[in-house]
């Protein structure tokens, strides 16, 4: 399953909405997924001298710049 491990973002049903439905008193739209803007990317850890893979979400990239690869990683378990 499609998962960033920082931000626990995953994708989410979300229901459709036509214009038509405004229009109309009744017209049923199904519903759609909607899946979270993950990213594949490589981080260095500095801490680790090495760069990881990690398929992870625009918002926790921005954690990772904020707080710090090893800090954020270590916290989401991507690290041991």
């Amino acid at each position: 399953m499609k998962v960033c491990p920082i931000t626990k973002k995953s994708s989410q049903v979300g229901g459709g909405y036509s214009n038509r439905t405004r229009a109309t008193q009744f017209n049923p739209t199904g519903k759609t997924r909607k899946y979270a803007n993950l990213q594949k990317k490589r981080i260095y850890v500095p801490e680790l001298k090495k760069t990881i893979v990690v398929t992870i979400s625009t918002k926790g990239l921005k954690t990772i710049q904020k707080i710090g690869a090893y800090k954020t990683l270590k916290k989401a378990g991507v690290i041991k």
